[in-house]
């Protein structure tokens, strides 16, 4: 899913690039904590590959299931794959949405992809090249993988038409609309060509965005190979992702795909901002100092009661802190 140096109106490149953007293990001065540390990674890499792998092998006999059934299975065994290579998952606001949806995302890393299908599974939209790659291309075609060739133009009015018939029919289609992966650290520009689809089938879009912490471990940007990219991954400690879903964008209340997908990309580059939290005896010290301001102020000239509102100092708890 990384970015290429190749230059087309339906390629674009991100200027993140696997030196200057994609974090590299700790190093570790003493033999014992790197040889128990690339054991740990042997072992995570291992197993998450044979994870993979048995859903592979158990995909056909899937096809046998019922449909919620076999949709419960994916979610779980999708969640075992990410859990597997180590890394820690928090969901926020994620909605439980049935009927159509275009579930558009900002793009990382080839995590994103079993992320937001463990909790919004639906018809991917990749390029083809995710084809051929060895184990997860079979895996994405089994997935109902939307291939794309994005070297030009051409395919791009036959790839919108069958991600609205999917829409219509109502299904689910993910798509990244960066066209490229970033690193994290910033947004791209997003293409308006998939939001068309939304408009067409006249279904809402679920604007996405992931985070990893520490923020660019699992970046898989530029020419970076995927070997290289796993490897980051499983050797990383204390990997996590924060997966998190605002509301829905209706697309009726925007005039084109242009302006949704900017409203999209504006919901998207937002990062998320925790209140820091204040001790419950704290408050409650805090609520009595309050009430003996206010009546002490109650006593003085009116001018004074105003002056002395106007210069009260904020509330401690109501500071905010980047998350």
């Amino acid at each position: 899913m990384n970015g290429t140096t190749a230059l087309s109106p339906w390629l674009p490149t991100a200027p993140c690039t696997p030196g200057r953007c994609a974090a590299h293990p700790e190093t570790v001065h003493r033999a014992g904590a790197v040889a128990a540390g690339a054991v740990r990674a042997s072992v995570r890499l291992t197993a998450g590959l044979l994870a993979v792998l048995v859903g592979v092998l158990l995909a056909p006999a899937s096809g046998l299931l019922p449909a919620a059934t076999r949709l419960a299975l994916v979610r779980h065994w999708l969640r075992a794959v990410v859990r597997a290579f180590g890394v820690r998952v928090r969901y926020e606001g994620v909605p439980d949405a049935t009927g159509p949806l275009l579930v558009v995302a900002n793009h990382v890393s080839w995590l994103d992809i079993p992320l937001i299908a463990a909790v919004l599974p639906g018809r991917m939209v990749a390029k083809a090249e995710v084809r051929r790659w060895p184990v997860l291309g079979t895996l994405a075609a089994l997935g109902g993988t939307l291939f794309i060739d994005r070297d030009g133009l051409r395919a791009l009015p036959g790839t919108v038409r069958a991600m609205t018939a999917v829409l219509a029919g109502g299904g689910r289609v993910i798509v990244f609309p960066e066209g490229s992966t970033w690193c994290g650290r910033a947004v791209g520009r997003f293409r308006p060509a998939a939001f068309q689809a939304a408009l067409d089938a006249g279904c809402a879009v679920q604007p996405v965005r992931i985070d990893y912490r520490p923020t660019d471990a699992a970046a898989y940007v530029g020419d970076d190979p995927l070997a290289a990219s796993l490897w980051r991954v499983v050797t990383t400690r204390r990997l996590t992702a924060v997966v998190r879903a605002p509301e829905p964008l209706r697309g009726a209340r925007y005039p084109d795909r242009r302006a949704l997908a900017a409203a999209a990309e504006r919901v998207v580059a937002q990062r998320v901002v925790a209140r820091r939290v204040v001790p419950q005896r704290a408050v409650a010290q805090q609520a009595v100092a309050q009430r003996a301001v206010a009546s002490d102020s109650a006593n003085l000239p009116s001018l004074s009661v105003h002056q002395r509102s106007r210069s009260r100092p904020a509330s401690a708890s109501s500071s905010r802190t980047p998350a």
